[in-house]
């Protein structure tokens, strides 16, 4: 375990402590890109983070990323369905657009004019270095990085520091990321003067939920269950889903990983420990498992799937969450603004 990483569990930690004390020391960004539907592994990895946050107390604003739609792919897609989606969904899933800020990248332009001081703060040998870039050009099949891709890193820094946030709930691979927001941030204090706060990383505890197929779950892949699906389509997925040829079903992450994988879908759903649920399915087989993870993903997900459609009945519902999430965004962003061209001595 790297020093870096070391330190960010520990900041991690103190994190936690003073959540139960404190929570209104918080300001939270954490964001989606717009490129499909959210599934189960953005609901147990982040959502419910977001949610337990929420209910403590933090402020919390929340990205819909369009912009960086366009870092490892040719067009936007179906954008707009997108953006739509991803308000529903974090919205019926119990985020409150009356306590988190819903903005889009697109509709703030201050925030983005952020983007030119703060590269100026950091080298494009920096900006190569960087693991994540590099992992999520690997997966895309990516082979010439595009310079949006590249200063990825920065404009992300620009999505925290505009709101001047001091907490941003990331996985580990995530931590390259923000390291680099942190660098930005103390460079800019440096050289013009106390702005910006160094956002410390509120590292998740989530377990990585696998596809259908049993790799990554993926929007691309086309191996997710997504939040907004009926019961019967999600039983129809979860048909499909992998398990292995041994009948009685034992919870071994390592050498069974496809159904260590259901089991702890069912673990997150109930509250229970994986190895009892796996020891109550006993030679129920795969067939036996993939019930019991229906059963319990749908009785998880039925109340989310109802606001859902609640929410979906007002056509004009997800506009007015955005026009009203975008207005403050773009107000704080302009303060910000302002503030930088202050220090940087351009006001004229």
């Amino acid at each position: 375990m790297s020093d870096s990483y070391q330190a960010s569990v520990a900041r991690s930690r103190q994190i936690e402590e003073r959540l139960a004390v404190q929570p209104g020391d918080f300001r939270m960004l954490t964001g989606d890109r717009p490129t499909g539907a959210l599934h189960i592994g953005h609901y147990f990895g982040s959502i419910q983070n977001r949610l337990r946050l929420q209910q403590a107390g933090a402020e919390i604003w929340q990205l819909i990323a369009d912009y960086q739609v366009i870092t490892d792919r040719d067009s936007v897609g179906e954008i707009q369905d997108n953006v739509r989606n991803l308000v529903l969904d974090n919205v019926a899933a119990g985020l409150d657009p009356e306590r988190a800020t819903f903005f889009t990248h697109s509709a703030v332009p201050a925030l983005n004019q952020l983007l030119l001081p703060f590269l100026s703060l950091v080298s494009v040998a920096e900006l190569q270095r960087n693991p994540t870039v590099k992992d999520e050009a690997t997966t895309a099949g990516i082979k010439s990085i595009s310079g949006l891709m590249l200063t990825y890193p920065v404009h992300q820094a620009a999505d925290i520091l505009f709101c001047k946030a001091n907490v941003v709930p990331v996985g580990r691979d995530q931590l390259p990321h923000l390291e680099q927001t942190r660098v930005i941030a103390r460079r800019f204090n440096e050289r013009y003067g106390a702005t910006f706060p160094e956002p410390d990383a509120l590292l998740s505890s989530a377990t990585l939920i696998l596809g259908t197929d049993g790799t990554k779950m993926s929007k691309s892949k086309g191996n997710v269950v997504e939040l907004r699906m009926t019961a019967d389509e999600t039983a129809k997925k979860l048909k499909g889903a992998k398990t292995d040829s041994d009948r009685h079903i034992t919870y071994d992450p390592e050498n069974r990983p496809e159904v260590a994988n259901l089991l702890q879908i069912v673990s997150l759903c109930e509250g229970t420990d994986p190895a009892s649920i796996a020891e109550e399915i006993g030679d129920g087989g795969g067939g036996g498992l993939k019930k019991r993870v229906t059963e319990a993903l749908n009785e998880t997900l039925a109340p989310l799937r109802a606001r859902r459609a609640e929410l979906a009945a007002e056509p004009s519902y997800v506009h007015e969450v955005l026009r009203r999430g975008n207005e403050r965004a773009t107000e704080m962003a302009e303060t910000t603004l302002a503030e930088v061209r202050e220090k940087m001595r351009m006001v004229y």
